[in-house]
């Protein structure tokens, strides 16, 4: 058995996330039923990064599985892209040693979220932005951000569900990017809890919006209370932009 390391984009609009569930149609399922078609067997394991929720994209999501077959690596896209449905793409593949793990061996990851700011909503955009009507002061929002840098427990900052007990995590990078009418929040770090990037977004638009104020993060980031940081805003925003496994690779996006 040889190990295949694979980078797949995928709209998640029409996915109920990215892990198995039983009667929902996720990312992983998809994927382990066309290598299941390709191997002759009932079913294949598959395991990526992380898990993406509901309507969550991904840019490049890194998965690997063990393959009994012989295929040059530059045949494992096309020969997955035709037994996949059209909202998954295998954008490339390669083969890694058998110690390779596409979960526990990330040094890092980068997210990006996508907000509209116009006055009526793009109904083409719906899938893939989160709409806000009112004007966002994108200057404060910037001094919210800086805040986040650094090591903390980002407890008020994720889901209440997540079963995760050590919520201390690195950003290595925040930034705000405006485009015409779009907003491209991003951010670089060690790892990110359940639902914490739509957090640490839905907390920036509330301070954009002079709901909340900037000096705030630092005694929510200390409270370690989830009542106290903004909303959790929708998962049709968010991006999984790209998954790093060394420090190079981390290097690179730091640099951006």
């Amino acid at each position: 058995m040889k190990r295949v390391k694979i980078i797949a984009s995928y709209d998640g609009s029409h996915f109920s996330g990215y892990q198995v569930q039983p009667d929902a149609r996720t990312v992983q399922g998809e994927l382990q039923k066309a290598l299941a078609r390709m191997h002759k067997a009932d079913s294949w394991n598959a395991t990526g990064s992380g898990r993406t929720d509901t309507g969550v994209h991904s840019l490049g999501q890194t998965i690997h599985f063990d393959t009994s077959l012989n295929l040059p690596e530059n045949r494992w896209p096309m020969a997955l892209n035709a037994l996949l449905p059209d909202d998954i793409i295998i954008l490339e593949a390669s083969y890694v040693g058998d110690d390779f793990h596409a979960r526990y061996d990330t040094v890092g990851k980068e997210y990006i979220y996508r907000v509209e700011t116009s006055k009526v909503k793009n109904v083409f955009k719906r899938n893939y932005c989160f709409h806000v009507r009112e004007e966002l002061d994108l200057e404060k929002m910037q001094k919210a951000a800086s805040h986040y840098l650094g090591t903390h427990d980002f407890t008020s900052f994720s889901s209440p569900r997540t079963a995760v007990v050590d919520k201390v995590r690195t950003i290595y990078d925040v930034s705000i990017d405006r485009s015409g009418e779009e907003l491209t929040f991003r951010y670089v770090g060690s790892g990110f809890l359940y639902q914490m990037v739509r957090v640490l977004t839905g907390t920036l638009i509330e301070i954009g919006k002079d709901r909340m104020n900037a000096e705030e993060i630092p005694e929510i980031l200390e409270a370690k209370d989830r009542a106290l940081a903004g909303p959790t805003i929708p998962g049709n925003g968010l991006y999984l932009s790209k998954v790093v496994y060394s420090e190079e690779e981390l290097s690179k996006l730091l640099r951006r």
